[in-house]
């Protein structure tokens, strides 16, 4: 699949933001709030499926190969962090919440928030599990207390962002997908 120089810069942007967003973060028990789902889901809205995958994707490769881009630095043995099941989740989401607007398009806040959501479900279902799934292999059994304590407030925050994004994308949804979108 060959990438034009304007769609690896947009991949790259969102790769960079994601970096961002992990950085921004707010002390809180368990897990830091960070933006990286705001970010995410920006890249699926204003990039597209495709797009918004790959940046996900390098996002997640610059960490693994050490760069300290998570939230809690970075390198291979990453995959052992419960939350590394939502940095998974960020990628699917990404390609889940590009392939909707695509389809059902963003012309509308509840077609944009549909899309979002759908996305949100995915981090959720994935960074979830794969939090169950560790916490069982190294402890012998399910953290459900890691499990229950990320999921209200997080989730919380999470789809305040994430309607916070769906508002803003609609209300300017025309002259941002026309930008980024366009074919030079």
């Amino acid at each position: 699949m060959k990438l034009s120089l304007k769609e690896m810069l947009r991949v790259s942007i969102f790769a960079a933001l994601m970096v961002v967003g992990a950085y921004i973060k707010i002390p809180f028990p368990f897990l830091p709030v960070t933006l990286q789902g705001f970010f995410c889901a920006f890249a699926g809205i204003l990039l597209g499926a495709r797009l918004g995958l790959m940046s996900q994707l390098v996002y997640i490769l610059m960490g693994l190969i050490g760069l300290p881009v998570f939230s809690n630095g970075g390198g291979v043995t990453y995959v052992l962090n419960p939350s590394f099941g939502y940095i998974i989740g960020f990628a699917l989401a990404a390609y889940i919440i590009g392939l909707l607007s695509e389809k059902i398009g963003t012309g509308t806040l509840r077609n944009t928030l549909i899309s979002l959501y759908s996305g949100l479900f995915v981090i959720y279902l994935i960074g979830l599990g794969y939090a169950y799934a560790i916490s069982l292999v190294y402890l012998g059994k399910p953290n459900t207390a890691f499990v229950s304590m990320t999921i209200v407030p997080y989730l919380l925050k999470d789809m305040i962002l994430f309607t916070l994004a769906g508002v803003v994308v609609k209300s300017t949804s025309e002259l941002i997908r026309h930008q980024m979108i366009s074919k030079a």
